[in-house]
Order: C-alpha cells, then structure tokens, then sequence
C-alpha cells in the first residue's frame, strides 16, 4: 500500500469512548454537531452517562462543499 492510499484510509478518527471527570472513568460518548463554521465543523462528544461534556472535535476537511449564497 502507498502512502497516500495509508493516509486516506486514517483520514479521519470518532471516539467512542472517553474519560469522564463526573463519572470518573471511561464512558461512552455522544458526538453531536455543535457549530457549522466556516472553516469547518465542531463536534461536541458528550458523557452518555451522565451527559458531562467531555471533548470536543474541529473537522475542517469538507469534501470541497460549496453553498452559494445570493
């Protein structure tokens, strides 16, 4: 495999798990969009315990998306 084909394939990574200062261990998260930007999306992954944010995530590759505006 070439590298670039290596670095498509890892392109981009979700937790499923986090550690939870409330709850005090690794827990299941939530990842819901929290703001669309310009410069891409932040994603917020919340406790699925507890509902405690525990981090938070900035995509910024964007498939060459474009929206007109008028």
């Amino acid at each position: 495999m070439n590298e670039s084909m290596q670095r498509e394939q890892y392109k981009d990574f979700d937790a499923t798990e986090l550690f939870c200062p409330q709850c005090r261990r690794a827990v299941p998260v939530r990842k819901r969009l929290l703001l669309v930007l310009a410069n891409g999306d932040k994603y917020d992954y919340t406790c699925s315990c507890c509902g405690t944010s525990v981090g938070d995530k900035l995509v910024t590759e964007r498939d060459n998306l474009r929206i007109p505006i008028k």
